[in-house]
């Protein structure tokens, strides 16, 4: 039988103190409690001397003196319910514990954009938005004579107080609250209708998410003149007319050059001819908006021991909005293993896959939040529970299950665990997946490594089922990770899923390979103009593998529009401007014979179309892969597909591909395996995977079984008023849930790591190099056998340069990401250049002391000009200006490596 307790519940109930019969007593109204739906008849009989008596709706009462009683309803054989009338004593409470929780809900809003006139005539364009955050104006203008999408900075006199230039081509200004407890924020650019601006363009950005906002996939642009191009991001134009009109004249000489039009947007002086603007019109227009917020929330859960039945009464409690339903389990036999306990249970509790119990909360009276109580045998260890908000949304306690652990009255008083393990995580929670529980994986884990200790006694040549065991380990502890992530930005260290295998160095698991690789990234921005890039990486081979690099990432080898690759069109053409699909073949090969694995880039994002709709709108495909425009996800208004909505953020330069068709998997998949067996491909680099869901890559990996896979998620840092953002927490768990999604099958380029090496090193700020637990700030902090690290690449650096590495200052980099876990990967342009001999030497240490993607760093020391850890006990390294020196003790250490600002040890 089970027992479940009134009392403890007593403020959830319309509770009201009533004189009844001359006494004072609780009253309850009991449909609140559901009671009638539990029990057939309307009678509780007493066991002992007291009864209460159910009639209708109506509760009996207790005499005043019995006020200090609890009372607990008791499920019997019979169509009757009985009740305990207990001593109640906070010596009855063997667990308290108030969790916090954290929920991201989507709230929805506008951005809006309003032309008028202001006082003295004067015209003022307002940007505002109705949603909390802290936002920013990125914006420039567009002057009379650009051409293309280039940006420029505004006149001095147009930009308003607190505006920040960004390099040369762009002003931010922060948005003002409307006024004291609103959520409106607005900025009003004053123009200058005197000077040669055509357009003024602009996005939004989020400081708190650092989430960029544009208008159809482009930039807001309002345009001041006529003639002003539509890309289809206009805001404020009629068909045939500009937003202004017959204010002003622009004065431009024949023969001025675009500088001098430029120059004139701070002096609007001119002479001979003129461009007229047209009927300016005031306008107003809205566009719809939506951002990740967090909600903070708890879980308090009481427990108690019923001295008269023994019996644990568990009370759970949430503030958490709308349905809220406990999945649970019971343990015993002093594991945390899920079980499903005896009959009875509470109200509306289902069973799920024979493995947990799933119950739904009551909805408070007042509807803030819901309760619900479960009586379970004295004889159990512990109630284990996660939270499912949706089908969605799963919540649990830092990454672990919800425990309650049910103590004897004999037993001494523990601290709980959550407080036990408060220290050793991030205070936050986040949503675990549907399976809820992983004792299974771990016993398996355990079976597969007593596996290879059986192996290896029988001294037999048996690497091959060594790398199998250990695969099949990888793969177990990435899904158990995968219970543990999802959305919400939290993590759990990845030593807790490691921690079964004492030997990490000779893991090996598909996606990820051994832990040991180098990555050498194979090209620049500028590699395709050679016309043979292939056979001149052919000639470099065996220098790359003497460096001691063991991968190499060949640029994107499909047909493409653009030359560098990255605007793929026929997927089966592998004749690009990098070579012939023969070169690529042997390229491949070659790389192969010295020992090197080759990864691909693969584009699978976007494709490029080859023939116009009806509308003449390209969304249709050639080739082998003739897929017309259901291949097209449906809410990129630039190529009206006819597919699903995306799964993730749309790039806008060509179709973004429907990965949700069915048909569109079954292709790729078989593009993908082509690809390995028809090149030799190892792996992938993956363009662009913002834009589609982890889970198709997942099943893009199960069905090529590559040696190795990064994906590039890459997205802006946390950044407030132009200053990074110590914690970047955020960001990073944005990357780890992509790979979560991914269940681990492939890694990402830690590009929270690059950018907190770039504003460390630059502004001398090596504090920042270490997070709140003393861990290194990235994504190798949290999941380092996932993320490959490095400090540059064709898009940050190379002739494009858009988020150039600090000058002077790339060794300290390298002498980061080449000594500390993750996979460290190095820019081919460092590779040939002044900085060739100091990489040389530092990949040379890493090989020789042996050092992967899962090696303990120990920060030792992160101050304002110094930066200094020790890795596996083995390597010591500094960077900065400031002083450090290993520990002299029973370690000797020398020198291995330095240069400017950075310095590493190794033991002898």
């Amino acid at each position: 039988m089970s027992t479940v307790p009134i009392e403890p519940l007593l403020h959830h109930s319309p509770l009201r103190h009533a004189s009844l019969n001359g006494a004072r007593g609780f009253f309850f109204s009991p449909s609140s409690l559901n009671l009638r739906s539990h029990f057939a008849s309307k009678k509780l009989h007493s066991i002992g001397r007291r009864s209460i008596v159910f009639s209708g709706n109506s509760l009996g009462h207790f005499s005043s003196e019995e006020r200090i009683r609890s009372v607990a309803i008791r499920a019997s054989s019979s169509d009757t319910a009985v009740v305990e009338t207990t001593s109640r004593s906070d010596d009855d409470v063997i667990f308290k514990q108030n969790f916090p929780v954290e929920r991201i809900d989507k709230a929805e809003g506008k951005i809006y954009v309003r032309l008028k006139q202001g006082k003295e005539n004067r015209w003022e364009l307002s940007v505002g938005c109705s949603l909390p955050g802290k936002w920013i104006l990125h914006w420039g203008v567009s002057y009379l004579g650009d051409t293309g999408s280039e940006w420029d900075q505004p006149p001095e006199d147009m930009r308003p107080p607190g505006s920040v230039a960004i390099k040369d081509y762009a002003i931010e200004t922060p948005l003002g609250k409307l006024s004291e407890g609103d959520s409106f924020h607005e900025v009003t650019v004053n123009l200058n209708l005197e000077s040669s601006v055509a357009a003024l363009n602009f996005v939004l950005k989020d400081e708190e998410t650092g989430a960029w906002y544009q208008h159809k996939g482009r930039d807001f642009k309002v345009p001041l003149l006529d003639d002003v191009p539509d890309d289809g991001n206009l805001i404020g134009s009629k068909k045939g007319f500009g937003a202004l009109g017959k204010l002003s004249n622009i004065v431009v000489k024949p023969d001025e050059t675009d500088a001098d039009v430029q120059k004139k947007g701070k002096s609007s002086s001119g002479t001979t001819t003129t461009k007229e603007r047209k009927g300016l019109e005031e306008f107003y227009e809205e566009m719809p908006i939506s951002k990740h917020v967090a909600g903070d929330n708890s879980v308090s859960v009481t427990a108690r021991k019923c001295p008269e039945t023994s019996k644990n009464i568990v009370s759970i409690e949430t503030d958490l909005p709308g349905d809220v339903t406990v999945h649970w389990g019971v343990c015993k036999n002093g594991s945390k293993k899920w079980e499903i306990p005896a009959e009875p249970y509470p109200e509306e509790t289902s069973l799920f896959k024979n493995k947990a119990l799933r119950t739904r909360l009551q909805r408070k009276d007042d509807g803030n939040g819901s309760f619900g109580l479960f009586s379970l045998d004295g004889e159990l260890e512990g109630l284990c529970f996660v939270l499912k908000l949706n089908e969605n949304t799963w919540l649990n306690n830092r990454g672990e299950d919800f425990y309650v652990p049910f103590l004897t009255s004999t037993s001494l008083p523990v601290e709980s665990e959550a407080a036990q393990v408060s220290e050793k995580t991030p205070k936050t929670n986040q949503e675990v997946s549907e399976s809820g529980f992983t004792d299974e994986i771990i016993t398996e884990i355990r079976n597969l490594a007593i596996d290879i200790s059986s192996h290896k006694s029988q001294k037999r040549n048996v690497k091959e089922v060594q790398i199998n065991i250990l695969q099949e380990i990888e793969k177990l502890a990435a899904e158990a990770y995968s219970i543990f992530r999802s959305t919400t930005p939290t993590f759990t260290p990845e030593s807790v899923l490691e921690a079964e295998v004492e030997e990490p160095e000779i893991k090996i698991s598909s996606g990820t390979g051994t832990g040991f690789e180098i990555l050498c990234q194979g090209f620049n921005w500028e590699s395709h103009k050679s016309g043979r890039w292939y056979q001149e990486l052919q000639e470099k081979a065996d220098e790359l593998a003497s460096l001691g690099f063991t991968v190499l990432w060949l640029p994107p080898p499909t047909e493409s529009v653009s030359p560098e690759g990255y605007m793929p069109k026929d997927l089966y053409n592998l004749n690009s401007r990098y070579g012939t699909i023969d070169e690529l073949k042997e390229t491949v090969k070659k790389f192969h014979k010295v020992g090197i694995k080759v990864l691909g880039d693969a584009v699978l994002n976007h494709r490029c179309a080859h023939f116009k709709n009806s509308n003449g709108v390209w969304n249709l495909f050639g080739g082998r892969l003739n897929w017309d425009d259901r291949a097209v996800v449906a809410d990129d208004p630039h190529f009206q597909g006819r597919g699903n909505k995306s799964s993730g953020d749309n790039f806008h330069a060509a179709p973004n591909i429907d990965h949700s068709q069915d048909f569109v998997r079954k292709d790729i998949k078989e593009w993908l395996c082509w690809m390995r067996e028809e090149i030799g491909y190892d792996g992938w680099r993956l363009d662009f995977v913002r834009g589609f869901w982890g889970g198709y890559v997942k099943d893009y990996m199960d069905a090529s079984k590559p040696y190795f896979a990064v994906g590039e998620y890459w997205d802006s840092l946390s950044y407030t008023y132009g200053e990074m953002d110590y914690n970047q927490d955020a960001h990073r768990q944005r990357i780890v849930d992509w790979i979560n999604a991914t269940s681990g099958a492939a890694g990402a380029f830690d590009v929270t790591t690059k950018g907190i090496l770039h504003t460390a090193l630059q502004k001398c700020e090596y504090w920042r190099l270490s997070d709140p637990q003393g861990k290194p700030p990235g994504v190798v902090g949290w999941w380092p056998s996932r993320a490959v690290t490095f400090i540059e690449n064709h898009d940050t650096g190379s002739t494009q340069g858009h988020w150039r590495f600090p000058g002077g200052k790339e060794m300290q980099g390298y002498a980061y990401i080449l000594t500390h876990p993750g996979t460290p990967a190095v820019f081919f342009d460092h590779i040939y250049s002044d900085y060739r001999s100091e990489i040389s030497s530092l990949l040379s240490l890493r090989n020789r002391q042996k050092l992967h993607c899962r090696s303990e760093v120990n920060i030792v020391k992160s101050e304002r000009d110094v930066y200094a850890a020790i890795i596996d006990e083995k390597v010591a390294m500094k960077i900065g200006p400031g002083h450090y020196e290993p520990p002299s003790g029973s370690q000797n250490w020398s020198v291995a490596v330095e240069g400017r600002d950075y310095k590493v040890w190794e033991t002898s």
